[in-house]
């Protein structure tokens, strides 16, 4: 309570510091996730920082899950945050989007203390823009009738897939709302911008055919850090990266996900960055395997002449679907007399 109202951002104030979240208060101030906190103070002089709270942010996310499943069951979570919801089949029979919507803002406000934002429209595309329309405690409806003129006033930088590179890029071209896209038609879309053309012409005519799916397959789990001083000796290395294994073989047991393909991530002092992967034959399925070659991709990487700032690994090149598991069994025969 003491913050409130004030200028506040989660992360670590130092030179390595990065933002994680910031108030709405601070982000008057240009201050915004992934932001350096150098970057953040200079901007903001008066910024608080505050540490990040995992767990308590986790705890608090499977509340709102929770009552997200009781309109529902067709819940697609993006973030800790952030869900998608198909209510068209209404568990509690309310027969309106938008009245549930409204339930479950108050749900979460009772349950958590927390406001919520929500949008309401008849596809993920329009539903997704609804929601960040009267931030941070609206509700946004966009009805099929108002949709395409709707988005045709939309400027393009809040189109799904158009980061700043691309903005810039379409600026260049002409292209500054959703009614250029949509007057520009999609072989002149696809021809400047490949496949993601025909998305943003779909999009720009209010069209997305995305469903909500209930159990989003990860293509990867992962974790890494960033060190407080940068290391350049490979035994330090592997020392930080020993609680970064362990942690991803916790989770990659939990989840029953089990990959073939391990990966290192690098991250050098200049902030260039490579990966270095092997893939193996069948799962990697056991701890001593998945370690060995963590330590192998290690070891070719090079540290003659950079230092390291960031260090990652992670398991990929799956199907929960194919996934058996398999264990090679050890017999202990017993030795000659």
């Amino acid at each position: 309570p003491s913050l409130r109202g004030k200028a506040v951002a989660v992360g670590y104030d130092g030179l390595r510091g990065v933002v994680a979240a910031a108030s709405y208060e601070a982000r008057k101030f240009g201050v915004h996730s992934a932001l350096p906190s150098v970057t953040a103070k200079a901007r903001c002089p008066h910024l608080i920082f505050v540490p990040g709270r995992r767990d308590v942010y986790e705890d608090v996310s499977q509340q709102i899950m929770e009552i997200f499943h009781e309109y529902t069951d067709l819940v697609e979570p993006l973030s800790l945050d952030e869900a998608y919801l198909d209510v068209t089949s209404d568990k509690k029979s309310i027969r309106s989007a938008t009245l549930i919507a409204r339930d479950i803002k108050q749900r979460i406000k009772q349950a958590t203390g927390l406001t919520a934002s929500a949008g309401v429209s008849y596809n993920k595309f329009l539903a997704k823009i609804a929601s960040d329309q009267q931030k941070p405690d609206g509700l946004f409806v966009i009805l099929p009738e108002d949709a395409e003129q709707f988005v045709e006033k939309l400027g393009i930088e809040k189109f799904w897939g158009v980061g700043p590179v691309t903005k810039e890029k379409m600026h260049r071209l002409g292209i500054v709302t959703g009614a250029d896209l949509k007057r520009l038609g999609e072989s002149y879309l696809v021809g400047h911008f490949g496949k993601a053309g025909k998305e943003f012409y779909k999009n720009a005519n209010a069209i997305d055919e995305r469903e909500v799916v209930a159990v989003r397959i990860p293509k990867s789990i992962g974790a890494e850090t960033t060190f407080m001083h940068d290391i350049g000796d490979r035994e330090q290395l592997a020392a930080e990266l020993r609680p970064i294994a362990d942690e991803v073989w916790q989770r990659t047991t939990e989840g029953n996900f089990y990959g073939r393909t391990v990966t290192l991530k690098i991250k050098y002092e200049d902030f260039t960055q490579i990966t270095r992967s092997k893939t193996q034959t069948g799962f990697v399925n056991e701890f001593e395997q998945f370690w060995d070659t963590a330590l192998e991709l290690l070891s070719i990487v090079d540290l003659s002449e950079k230092k390291v700032r960031l260090i990652g690994l992670s398991v990929s090149n799956t199907s929960y679907m194919e996934q058996p598991r398999i264990y090679q069994l050890r017999i202990d025969f017993p030795s000659e007399r």
